[in-house]
């Protein structure tokens, strides 16, 4: 039996086993390193493409095992049909973590006793988701007051769409037609059922999968109309031992979005620290967010991402074009709104032109802080925001001239209020963060560093 990693958010177990790779981009400055969801072991993505009363919903996660063993089972405002499910690519979630995750950038000091038209061409930091029908299953369903509303396959899928009048007897009929459902469920349905909400179930057919090819079960996309813009997450939770984190991509035509029943807090931005950081950005971000989330009485949203996608500053990956902003679910688009061609070497990808905004916002949850579902509103606020960590390299030249000496006696209290902002955003020790910033920096192979140190006279 094939083994999988399986993309789905709101899964009953989820696995994931992901590594730090940071990549490359070329802007003023340079571009280091991001902090995507491959930092986190458990993390769900889910992309939300909504207009009006639209949404299109890709569904991401990494749960791990057996194909035989998977099943989902979202809740959903109405009846879905098959012609408003398919499946997405996984890269396109990948696409969009790439470009709004935090990142960490760093800059190069310039000579300070260099003429003045030399240093004004020195760029400053800039702030800135088998159809079975027989008459005896229909009436033992409505024995138990569930409602097969539409079954249907899509890709290596078998799909139902369900309605049902109690949580036990939904909980029966899943369990009757070879959903694993863990103990639990039956209280976290009640809800659903008491909104008259629907259940999209999912489960692999195996057969279908085994034609296919696929080594990865692929993200499940739906689209539908509701006035409700949310999204469930209290059935991830059923048996989650550990705080679970989800990462969530809004895309609007309009602006931010944000979460109405749930405070939405930004991630720090915009500051200095130390450069050894460069080697240590995945721990950084991680320590920094897990600082943030317990000073937040572990309850809030947090803003990592906000930003117009027609451009972005500094660009952590190449933007997405029209097509694959598409396949993201972005509905509204016009089809000849943006470059699709072949870029030459050297040159950056022209941005797209439609009107796409993306809020990427961060949530780690767990039972008791986050009782409710996510619920959120479009606005028309275009701000921009982004999670960014800037590194300051030193000038390490000779320096005669009075601008030079003045320049050398700033820096070591520059390095210690670096320091101080790296304690205060991690909760590290301000003596281990001093004595890497001495020792253990691991900038290139020199001990220019040291030297540097020397010449400070630190």
């Amino acid at each position: 039996m094939k083994k999988f990693r399986l993309f789905i958010p709101l899964l009953i177990a989820v696995v994931a086993v992901l590594s730090f790779a940071p990549a490359a981009w070329a802007f003023c400055g340079f571009y280091v390193a991001k902090a995507d969801t491959k930092l986190y072991n458990k993390a769900s993505q889910v992309v939300i493409a909504r207009e009006g009363d639209k949404t299109v919903l890709t569904m991401a996660n990494d749960f791990q095992g057996e194909v035989k063993d998977f099943a989902v089972v979202i809740p959903v405002p109405t009846v879905i049909k098959k012609e408003q499910v398919r499946v997405a690519e996984p890269k396109i979630i990948e696409r969009l973590d790439a470009f709004s995750a935090p990142r960490l950038v760093e800059y190069f000091d310039s000579d300070p006793c260099a003429p003045i038209s030399k240093m004004a061409d020195m760029p400053a930091p800039q702030s800135a988701l088998a159809t079975r029908n027989a008459q005896e299953s229909r009436r033992r369903d409505n024995s138990l007051g569930v409602t097969v509303e539409a079954r249907f396959n899509v890709g290596e899928y078998d799909i139902v769409i369900l309605s049902a009048k109690e949580s036990g007897g939904l909980e029966t009929w899943l369990n009757r037609n070879g959903y694993k459902i863990p103990r639990g469920a039956k209280e976290l349905l009640k809800p659903y059922i008491r909104s008259s909400m629907k259940f999209f179930v999912a489960k692999v057919n195996l057969d279908k999968f085994e034609e296919s090819g696929y080594q990865l079960l692929r993200p499940l996309q739906i689209s539908y109309q509701s006035s409700k813009f949310m999204l469930p997450i209290r059935l991830g939770m059923i048996n989650a031992t550990t705080e679970q984190d989800l990462i969530v991509y809004i895309l609007s035509p309009k602006g931010q979005a944000e979460v109405t029943n749930y405070r939405t807090v930004k991630v720090a931005s915009n500051v200095n620290i130390p450069v050894f950081v460069k080697n240590e950005f995945g721990e950084f971000y991680k320590s920094m967010f897990q600082t943030s989330y317990n000073k937040e009485d572990k309850k809030v949203a947090f803003l990592e991402y906000a930003w117009n996608m027609s451009n972005c500053d500094p660009c952590s990956a190449d933007p997405l074009n029209s097509e694959e902003l598409k396949q993201a679910g972005v509905f509204w688009l016009d089809n000849n709104s943006d470059f699709n061609g072949i870029t030459q070497p050297g040159f950056r990808r022209p941005f797209p032109t439609s009107n796409v905004f993306i809020t990427r916002l961060h949530v780690r949850y767990t039972r008791n802080k986050f009782p409710e579902d996510l619920m959120f509103q479009a606005t028309s606020n275009q701000e921009s925001f982004q999670g960014r960590y800037i590194l300051q390299h030193p000038f390490t030249g000779n320096l005669q001239c009075s601008a030079g000496r003045e320049y050398k006696r700033t820096l070591s209290g520059r390095f210690e209020q670096e320091a101080q902002t790296l304690a205060k955003l991690t909760n590290w020790q301000i003596q281990d963060i001093r004595q890497k910033m001495k020792f253990n920096v691991g900038i290139q192979t020199t001990s220019w560093w040291e030297n540097l140190l020397t010449w400070l006279g630190l």
